[in-house]
């Protein structure tokens, strides 16, 4: 907890205490329904809140966004960026209804307003989204063809509207067909040692009607 601090120092009192309250809600969830690896859960504020996080540090997003997250698994980066940015709307999906039980109870155990999880495949989601984050559910081409279709129109912030992707690694590869990718070192924002390899991507993509 003492890291979100750190690098989000001007929490309200209201976000303190759902950021505290994630380690009980998700130690308690994963005795019952491991979402998170046994040896993942004592890093949780690192290795999963803090890493979601990295997200708003290349893009803080306006009140009124809709964000949806492909393959939010546990959660993340949905729920701590649901957390963070209260007047934004996320939709949080999984094929997994395990962990879509999960999120709605995380959700509502933090009385979040402005999450709505739901077990769907990307490529049945109906609707437009200003962002699509996600953490390495797959490589950006497949990622890019389930979701090239759901992206708004209308851009209104700093970044163009398109996906913020959680990623590890070299990336030459699997971006080489996506010259308009830019890739963002996380390490530049945090300086923990888990962070070293570890970006986030951003992808414009146009809106297809």
């Amino acid at each position: 907890m003492e890291e979100i601090l750190k690098y989000f120092p001007n929490l309200t009192d209201l976000q303190k205490q759902q950021f505290e309250k994630l380690e009980e809600l998700y130690h308690d969830w994963n005795a019952k329904i491991n979402v998170i690896s046994r040896k993942d859960i004592d890093e949780l504020y690192t290795k999963h809140v803090l890493h979601s996080l990295a997200i708003a540090k290349i893009q803080k997003f306006e009140p009124g966004t809709y964000v949806l997250d492909v393959g939010t698994g546990g959660g993340f980066p949905g729920i701590p960026l649901a957390i963070l940015f209260p007047e934004t709307r996320f939709y949080l999906i999984d094929v997994i209804l395990k962990k879509i039980n999960v999120v709605t109870a995380v959700a509502e155990g933090l009385e979040l307003k402005n999450v709505k999880a739901e077990q769907i495949r990307a490529e049945n989601v109906k609707g437009d989204f200003d962002f699509i984050v996600s953490r390495a559910v797959t490589n950006m081409p497949d990622f890019v063809s389930w979701i090239k279709d759901k992206i708004k129109k209308q851009n209104k912030h700093e970044l163009k509207n398109g996906i913020l992707y959680l990623k590890g690694g070299d990336l030459t590869e699997e971006l080489k067909d996506f010259p308009k990718a830019t890739e963002y070192n996380i390490a530049e924002f945090f300086d923990n040692e888990f962070f070293e390899t570890k970006k986030v991507v951003h992808l414009p993509l146009k809106f297809k009607a």
